[in-house]
């Protein structure tokens, strides 16, 4: 099986692709423009294989994506792709628009034109993964979750952005028949994250002893799926997930901002040298997020009955991982904290 990843190196897209082809022994042509966020370190353990080809590449780019297909000629389409940092959509709502809708857009029709020219078994057989986030639909109040029926009300141009690309990737399956399916995922972390989220950001400036910034009472509550968990469910729905269908995948680990921001420090006080004092009182609590959603909750039933996948790991233990990963890894991150050293974003009124 040959697989079409976007966007494969990126923190979520590097985990698919070093899955697919460390453990699953799939082919894969990774298409990346290499942004700030791309790094094609995350991808040196399966770099060297005969059965990975990166192509530098914008998704907005019409031509370079057809070539992509025509000369590559893949079964399946993982579209992960995407600007996701909120705080960066809220000063740069243009390049949330490009990348997530223009993008998504032109490789709805890319698809859709090679899939027409395939023979019969390899078209039945071919799909559109279309990979998105809880975020579109909106904020929780203080029960209940997120299904795949839940009405779309995205909050943040980010969020809209991609709320947007999820109904192309729909209108393009009802109207043309192409063989799609989606994704919505909670808060990702784990392994090679870009430094400006939440957890490796507090986890490098804890480790230096800088202040950890926290958005407004650090109340605000996700649910939190580790990365590996997250590429393992992604390859499953790509291969038995109904052509339509949507399927929301959850950690089922939902934490406040400040209780996951307190587990770092506890953790870092624990794993690595000690500064005069506990890491905890580096916590600094700012002006909150403009628009910042209160709740995300995800209710993965759907993933979970019907293909059978489960979460392995909990948040505690996940986040355990996470830290020492970080704390072995300083010359994976160390050069993109000289690139982006934790300046605060997003402060951009509406």
């Amino acid at each position: 099986m040959k697989i079409l990843v976007t966007g494969g190196a990126g923190f979520i897209g590097s985990a698919v692709c070093r899955r697919l082809v460390g453990v699953e022994d799939v082919e894969v042509i990774n298409l990346d423009k290499l942004t700030y966020a791309g790094d094609l370190r995350s991808l040196d353990t399966v770099a060297g294989s005969n059965r990975y080809a990166f192509v530098q590449a914008d998704v907005a780019d019409a031509a370079a994506v057809r070539a992509v297909f025509e000369v590559h000629r893949p079964d399946a389409v993982m579209h992960l792709a995407a600007e996701s940092h909120v705080d960066r959509s809220i000063n740069a709502a243009g390049d949330f628009v490009r990348t997530n809708l223009v993008g998504t857009f032109v490789m709805l029709e890319e698809a859709l034109r090679y899939w027409r020219t395939l023979p019969a078994d390899r078209a039945e057989a071919f799909r559109f993964l279309h990979v998105s986030t809880d975020e579109v639909y909106g904020s929780l109040g203080e029960t209940g979750a997120f299904s795949e029926e839940t009405p779309y009300d995205p909050r943040s141009p980010y969020s809209a952005s991609k709320a947007g690309s999820d109904h192309l990737v729909s209108a393009w399956g009802h109207t043309y028949g192409l063989p799609v399916v989606m994704s919505n995922c909670s808060n990702n972390y784990g392994p090679y994250h870009f430094p400006e989220k939440l957890i490796p950001l507090i986890i490098l400036n804890a480790l230096e002893g800088r202040p950890l910034p926290v958005y407004g009472d650090g109340g605000q509550i996700r649910d939190w799926l580790y990365v590996d968990d997250h590429a393992r469910a992604l390859s499953l729905i790509l291969r038995e997930g109904r052509v339509g269908e949507k399927y929301n995948v959850g950690g089922r680990n939902e934490r406040t901002n400040l209780q996951v921001v307190e587990a770092i420090c506890d953790l870092l006080d624990e794993m690595a040298p000690p500064l005069a004092a506990p890491r905890r009182d580096l916590i600094t609590h700012v002006a909150d997020r403009p628009g910042h959603d209160r709740r995300y909750a995800i209710d993965a039933g759907k993933l979970e009955t019907e293909l059978g996948w489960r979460a392995e790991h909990g948040f505690d233990t996940g986040l355990r991982a996470t830290v020492r990963w970080y704390l072995d890894h300083a010359d994976w991150w160390r050069p993109l904290r000289e690139r982006y050293d934790g300046q605060r974003l997003g402060l951009r009124q509406a």
